[in-house]
């Protein structure tokens, strides 16, 4: 009886383990202020890290152009534009990457957390993590 509830507890274990959600995929960004839907996201894996990229605006986008950006990003399109950058994987979130506010052109520490399969928590601050924003974008399907 001991070995067949041992065996049962580590189908169920390895069932959990591969239906695991990933951050990797299409997100709708929802604009914590004013509550209006703004872009796309594509979330993807490179070289072990996380990144993302805008690959579509909406409808509620204001801007078309970082035009308060600065460097190589000024004035660039926003679609196509990485802004979510370097994320590193921890137990059940990710953390120490930067995420681009291109209304601002403002660069913040970041770090993100899937909320449910479908919902993903998204933190902008500076310096701690108290002193910032919280997002939600909702996947894409």
């Amino acid at each position: 009886m001991k070995n067949i509830l041992l065996a049962f507890a580590f189908v169920f274990a390895c069932a959990n383990v591969s239906t695991a959600q990933s951050v990797i995929g299409t997100w709708k960004t929802i604009d914590d202020e004013d509550g209006v839907e703004k872009s796309h996201i594509d979330i993807y894996e490179e070289n072990g890290k996380i990144y993302g990229k805008v690959v579509k605006l909406l409808e509620g986008a204001t801007a078309t152009h970082c035009e308060n950006c600065e460097g190589d990003l000024k004035g660039a399109p926003i679609t196509g534009m990485v802004i979510l950058k370097d994320l590193e994987a921890k137990e059940d979130y990710y953390e120490d990457g930067e995420i681009l506010d291109p209304a601002s052109g403002k660069i913040y520490s970041c770090w993100i957390q899937l909320e449910s399969a479908d919902k993903l928590k998204v933190r902008g601050f500076l310096g701690f993590s108290v002193l910032g924003r919280t997002q939600y974008w909702y996947r894409v399907k």
